[in-house]
C-alpha cells in the first residue's frame, strides 16, 4: 500500500540528486525539499499526495528520516569535535542553545499555533529541516504544523548561500574564520558546504567540524522534548483520571501510557551509538561513503514527502508572522556565530 509513494519520493530524490550534479551550488537536499514544495502546489497532483501516495510518503517523511538521522552519526567523531578546542566547542553549543532558546521565545511572542514555535527554533539552530522532522515525530506534530517551519529553514538557508559570501570580505574575516562563521551560523549541511566551498577547502574543513559539532545537539535536544511531551500527557492522564475524556458524542476517549514517547527515542539512542562507532571503531573509507550515500538518498527522500505538504497559498495568507520569526532568527543565529568567530 504505501510502496507507491516511496518510489515516487525516490523517483524525486533522483531527480535532486540530478540537478545537484548539474549544478553543485544547489545542495541536494535543499532541491528535494523545494521539489516537494514544488509539487505539492501543482492542483492535478494533490489528489495523489493526499490519497494514494498519502501512505508512502508518510513512511518516507518518517522512518526513513529517523534512520538518515541514525545514519548521520557516522559523520561525527569526538576526536574531530575535540580538535576545535574548547572555546569554539563552548561557544557553538552556546549558539544552538541561545538561537534554540531565543527563537522558541520570538515565535510564542508572535502567537504561533501548535508546535510551530518548537520546530522553528529546532531547525533554525540545530540542522534545518532534518532537524525539524526529527523533532516533529517526537511531539507527534500535524503536516500544517511541520510544513511552515520546512519552508522557513529552506528559504532562509537558501539566501545564506547567497548572502553570506557577499559579507565576507566587508567583515574583515579570513577563510578560516569565514569557514566557522558558516558552520556556526547555516542551517543545513548541505547549505553549509555550498556557502563554504568557495573559500577553499580548509575553510570547508573547519565549516563541516563546527557545522556537525551542532549536529550533537540534536540528540540532548530532541531527548529533553521527549521527556516534556511525556510529562505534559502524564498530566493529562491525570486529568482524565478526575474528569474523563469525551469526543463529540460523549464518549470516553483515553489517553493511556502507550500514547506517550519513550524517554530517548530509539533514533536518537541510534544517532548516538553511531557517532560512538564512528569514535572509537576505524571503519574502512569504503562503509563511511556507502552509509553517507544511504544517508544523504533517506533524508532526500524524507524531504521531499515533508516539503510536498506545504501549501503555499495558505502559508503566504497566514505565514507573515512566521516569516518574521524565520528572519529574525536567521538574524540572530549570524550575530551569535559572528560574535563566536571573534571569541575564537
Amino acid at each position: 500500500m504505501w510502496l507507491r509513494g516511496v518510489l515516487v519520493a525516490a523517483f524525486a530524490a533522483t531527480a535532486a540528486w540530478g540537478v545537484h550534479l548539474a549544478t553543485p551550488g544547489i545542495p541536494l537536499l535543499t532541491m528535494a525539499v523545494v521539489l516537494g514544495i514544488v509539487v505539492g502546489q501543482i492542483p492535478a497532483a494533490r489528489p495523489l499526495l493526499a490519497g494514494s501516495l498519502a501512505p508512502g510518503l508518510s513512511v518516507a517523511a518518517k522512518p526513513f528520516m529517523q534512520l538518515g538521522i541514525v545514519l548521520l552519526g557516522l559523520k561525527l567523531s569526538l576526536v574531530d569535535i575535540a580538535a576545535l578546542g574548547w572555546v569554539t566547542i563552548a561557544t557553538t553549543v552556546a549558539i544552538v542553545l541561545l538561537t534554540f532558546v531565543g527563537t522558541l521565545g520570538l515565535g510564542r511572542w508572535f502567537g504561533l499555533p501548535g508546535h510551530q514555535p518548537l520546530l522553528i527554533a529546532t531547525g533554525f539552530s540545530i540542522c534545518g529541516a532534518s532537524a525539524i522532522g526529527a523533532m516533529s515525530g517526537v511531539v507527534r506534530a500535524r503536516d500544517e504544523e511541520t510544513a511552515t517551519p520546512i519552508a522557513l529553514v529552506t528559504l532562509c538557508g537558501t539566501l545564506a548561500i547567497a548572502v553570506l559570501p557577499l559579507l565576507w570580505h566587508p567583515l574583515g574575516l579570513n577563510a578560516l574564520q569565514f569557514g566557522h562563521w558558516v558552520g556556526a551560523g547555516v542551517h543545513d549541511v548541505g547549505q553549509v558546504v555550498a556557502t563554504a566551498q568557495i573559500a577553499g577547502s580548509a575553510a570547508l574543513a573547519v565549516a563541516l567540524v563546527v557545522k556537525l559539532t551542532r549536529v550533537l545537539m540534536l540528540a540532548p535536544i530532541v531527548a529533553a522534548a521527549s521527556m516534556v511531551e511525556r510529562h505534559r500527557l502524564a498530566g493529562l492522564d491525570k486529568a482524565d483520571a478526575v474528569t474523563p475524556a469525551t469526543d463529540v458524542r460523549g464518549r470516553p476517549v483515553r489517553r493511556g501510557r502507550s500514547s506517550r514517547p519513550p524517554i530517548i527515542p530509539l533514533f536518537v539512542a541510534g544517532f548516538i551509538a553511531a557517532m560512538l562507532v564512528r569514535t572509537v571503531v576505524p571503519l574502512p573509507e569504503q562503509v563511511l561513503v556507502g552509509a553517507d550515500l544511504v544517508q544523504t538518498a533517506l533524508l532526500a527522500m524524507a524531504l521531499f514527502a515533508l516539503g510536498a505538504a506545504v501549501d503555499l497559498v495558505t502559508l503566504l495568507r497566514t505565514g507573515g508572522r512566521a516569516l518574521a520569526v524565520g528572519l529574525l532568527s536567521w538574524a540572530l543565529i549570524a550575530a551569535l556565530a559572528f560574535g563566536a568567530v571573534q571569541l575564537s
